[in-house]
């Protein structure tokens, strides 16, 4: 009989943990090649983990809520082919063999690190991963100085990312150690009189959190699911680290509507895939945000990270009424050809639960559409750790002065209002009142005559 491990699967390239939601299998129960062991969750997109080898689960080596580290070791598999321990590559990404051998290479070396309160988490309540464990371990980085690293993953979770920069920053000076604080030992009494201390106030006593009883009241609980917990949170958290300004513009989209109302049957016929209204959105807003770097960044601490890829994140709303935000990688590069197949193929995915974890990594700036549930406008919450979040709104005709050569006169177009809501830290309101008045006349402008 051989063993054979399996491990948690490397599911994206900015992916580095994820959450054990359920065990398909316990052990003493036998398992095919390619059955469903286990199912994981990586921020909100769930996936199936298959075994690797047929045989008996011998041990579970975590439990359900569990975070782990891509490429650690999760359940052993009793089978009788030779021992070997593997990386299962679901379909949903296929990975490079070094991915893995890379972080297995850092030798686990916990005695610099005091892990024996950790069980698992920092002192306040921080999970570390064993990768992160790993490399604190062999680079002499204490549980005080893991504490004080801020965390770049889900829920503020120190990542390998994060662990390498500040070992690099701490090399080069420009960190210091957490250093040791020794309580001094009490003075001794003086023998001359003291003057009484003034009085001090005494403060109020700390009310226990009154827990609301709802026996009896004509209400209806429910309890939230995963994905409305981590949304709740997601929210909370954007409003904590950036302080949100939002600013309005109108524009409008009649030359846009005529030529998507026109080109949309042909388009659909010849390309397969609808001609919707967001890939020409999209088409717009990535050739002005290459006037206005800043929109595309991200905040490190006192630094200003400009993000050369323009990755569009698409607001999605899924069957259960939860939001969810594929990504549209390099968006720039794509033609209203691309986008569009882009923009369905993620959608129907989304609906359909099928998308794939790192689907939903990497953006650089979000697109929401509130019109879509007939809204005129909203005020978004920005998706951290981006900078800025465009809202448009429904389109509605009405009346409106136009100017031509021969003066002002009234005419019905097709209007829309625009919202963008933005990290007043580093986005300053001339600024972002400049893109958004840029993407509001970028729309205004569309080509009539223009071939997809």
């Amino acid at each position: 009989m051989a063993i054979v491990d399996l491990v948690m699967p490397k599911l994206g390239e900015s992916i580095m943990e994820a959450t054990i939601l359920k065990w398909h299998k316990k052990p003493g129960d036998s398992v095919k090649m390619d059955e469903t062991v286990l199912e994981i969750a990586t921020d909100k997109v769930d996936s199936e983990v298959p075994s690797t080898a047929a045989g008996t689960i011998k041990e579970l080596l975590f439990k359900e809520n569990d975070v782990v580290a891509v490429g650690a070791v999760i359940a052993q598999i009793e089978t009788t082919v030779g021992a070997v321990s593997a990386v299962p590559e679901p379909e949903i990404t296929p990975q490079p063999a070094e991915s893995v051998t890379e972080e297995a290479e850092i030798p686990y070396t916990p005695a610099q690190v005091n892990t024996a309160n950790m069980n698992g988490n920092g002192g306040a309540n921080r999970f570390y991963s064993p990768l992160v464990l790993n490399i604190a371990g062999s680079e002499g980085v204490a549980l005080a100085e893991l504490e004080s690293i801020h965390g770049s993953g889900n829920e503020g979770r120190v990542t390998k990312k994060d662990i390498l920069q500040y070992v690099e920053d701490k090399k080069s000076g420009k960190v210091k150690p957490a250093a040791t604080v020794i309580a001094a030992p009490p003075a001794a009494p003086k023998a001359e009189p003291v003057a009484p201390a003034p009085a001090r106030m005494e403060q109020p006593a700390v009310k226990p959190a009154i827990v609301p009883d709802y026996t009896g009241a004509n209400v209806e609980i429910i309890e939230m699911d995963r994905m409305r917990k981590v949304i709740a949170k997601h929210m909370v958290d954007s409003k904590h680290t950036s302080p949100h300004v939002t600013s309005f513009a109108e524009a409008d989209v009649t030359n846009m509507v005529l030529w998507r109302e026109q080109a949309k049957k042909e388009f659909e016929r010849r390309e397969n895939t609808k001609l919707t209204f967001t890939p020409l959105f999209i088409d717009c807003i990535v050739r002005v945000m290459k006037k206005y770097p800043i929109i595309n960044s991200s905040v490190d601490g006192e630094r200003i990270i400009i993000k050369k890829d323009l990755n569009i994140g698409m607001a999605t709303a899924l069957p259960s009424g939860n939001l969810i935000v594929p990504v549209i990688k390099n968006a720039d590069y794509l033609n209203l050809v691309g986008l569009s197949k882009q923009v369905n193929m993620l959608a129907e995915n989304a609906r359909n639960n099928k998308l794939r974890p790192d689907d939903t990594q990497g953006g650089t700036f979000t697109l929401t559409n509130v019109g879509t549930f007939g809204s005129l406008m909203g005020t978004p919450i920005i998706n951290q750790p981006q900078v800025a979040i465009l809202a448009v709104g429904a389109i509605k005709k009405r009346p409106v002065v136009i100017e031509t050569p021969q003066g002002d006169t009234i005419g019905i177009r097709h209007m829309m209002y625009l919202s963008l809501s933005y990290d007043h830290r580093i986005v300053d309101g001339s600024a972002g009142a400049s893109f958004l008045t840029a993407v509001a006349r970028e729309f205004e402008a569309w080509d009539t005559e223009r071939n997809w």
